[in-house]
């Protein structure tokens, strides 16, 4: 694993201008919590997931977050390295899908995902889209039903539908991306290796993704971009990556020609907390 993140890291090119040129999309928001909410459904209100909303909050309790206190919205991403028009990318390490279009100055589009637990990892590599399913039925893999023997061996589309409304199959085909009749789980390790959507989300990216897509399935914790000339480091915790980030980072900004471009301090702030929003590491004045 930290042999194929170095290779990443040091080989993926950066965005290039027929993806919108920028590096970093969107802006960080806030919001006041009310009473008797939870992050949870906060999250889904603004598009993000569970775990990204929870590291953009350190100290703030999850479920009982306290009423009156300002929350940051990690609505701003640095870009993944493997963008490309025309692919799909799927960075597990954030928890996050990113679709970049065809065409010069078109936007990148993004959604927050559910990924595989620990004992039903998310495959990494490069796939394609094969099939595309509305109102798919499930038929549960011998090796799940072995863990639950009480599921049928086929559930209808409905509500009750794991897949939910919508189901894009890669060429390794057990994986797909899909929707979910439990959207508290987009944001954490809850699938048996597919990507979840919300329900809201997967009909939108169904009708947008078109068949034969390459998918490149990653785990980049550690993004590098610019913004408006400004330098900007984005931090994951990923505890299935082993990875020194200091080192990591500074191999990334020498090989852009970003290392005299930051503030040191500012640097090693961002790497110790990765709350997973961009942060402009920039040295002033320049």
């Amino acid at each position: 694993m930290e042999l194929l993140l170095s290779v990443l890291l040091a080989t993926a090119p950066l965005l290039d201008a027929d993806v919108g040129g920028e590096e970093v999309l969107g802006v960080v928001g806030a919001r006041i919590v009310k009473r008797g909410e939870s992050l949870i459904e906060i999250a889904r209100e603004h598009n993000v997931g569970f775990n990204a909303i929870a590291a953009a909050n350190p100290g703030l309790d999850a479920f009982v977050p306290t009423p009156g206190a300002t929350l940051t919205i990690p609505t701003a991403w640095v870009l993944p390295r493997a963008a490309e028009p025309g692919t799909l990318v799927v960075n597990v390490s954030e928890m996050r899908l990113y679709l970049f279009p065809k065409g010069r100055g078109a936007s990148p589009l993004t959604f927050p995902i559910g990924v595989g637990m620990d004992e039903w990892k998310t495959p990494l590599g490069t796939f394609t889209v094969v099939s595309k399913t509305t109102n798919p039925a499930w038929y549960p893999p011998a090796s799940i039903r072995r863990e639950n023997p009480e599921l049928p061996a086929r559930v209808p589309p409905g509500p009750d539908n794991p897949l939910g409304t919508h189901a894009l199959r890669l060429s390794e085909g057990s994986i797909l991306i899909h929707g979910t009749d439990q959207p508290y789980g987009v944001g954490r390790k809850a699938s048996h290796g597919c990507i979840r959507l919300y329900p809201e989300d997967i009909p939108h990216l169904f009708d947008v993704v078109p068949l034969k897509t390459r998918v490149t399935m990653v785990r980049e914790p550690l993004k590098v971009g610019l913004r408006q000339g400004r330098v900007y480091v984005e931090v994951h915790e990923d505890r299935e990556v082993r990875i020194d980030l200091r080192a990591a980072a500074r191999r990334l900004l020498a090989k852009d020609g970003l290392a005299t471009r930051v503030d040191t301090r500012r640097l090693e702030v961002a790497l110790e907390e990765h709350r997973g929003i961009p942060v402009d590491v920039s040295l002033d004045g320049l």
